[in-house]
């Protein structure tokens, strides 16, 4: 369940157009990815070949393919784009709350607003330190081993 936004300025019709357009494109994003979609999609293409002798090939024939795929792609495009966003969105704040909870650094909830280079910079930070400790830890292997043998050795 979801708490008001207090920071939200819209008005109650903005909310409930984006309410419907929200539903409207999880549903169809949902629908669009299913074999039963494709198979649609695929008869509706073999239909207008196999009506192509019919039409003798003829502009218009060719023009109805041409207009039903552009406005198809053209929809599809924005549906897509905001499926996208909600994932994105989502799995961002699942990422944040993994990170608040957690022993890793606070200091990275919100990067996602930062920008190409300062999270540039920060990668290659990470990366550094990451490699730092893999040294490290091969470090404290090695001394492990020694002292494990220099203990062997006293307790022969």
């Amino acid at each position: 369940m979801t708490q008001p936004d207090s920071n939200d300025t819209r008005s109650d019709g903005q909310k409930s157009a984006a309410k419907l357009f929200g539903d409207i494109a999880s549903r169809t994003s949902q629908a669009a990815g299913r074999a039963t979609t494709f198979m649609i999609a695929a008869g509706v293409i073999i239909v207008w070949g196999v009506t192509g002798p019919i039409f003798h090939y003829s502009d218009t024939w060719q023009l109805v393919i041409n207009t039903g795929t552009t406005i198809v792609t053209f929809l599809m495009v924005f549906l897509i784009q905001n499926s996208q966003n909600r994932d994105s969105a989502a799995i961002q704040v699942k990422l944040d709350e993994l990170i608040r909870v957690s022993a890793a650094h606070n200091s990275f909830v919100g990067i996602e607003h930062l920008t190409d280079d300062e999270l540039e910079e920060i990668r290659s930070k990470c990366e550094r330190r990451a490699d730092a400790e893999k040294v490290a830890e091969a470090t404290v292997e090695r001394t492990g081993k020694k002292a494990k043998r220099a203990a062997d050795l006293v307790t022969e």
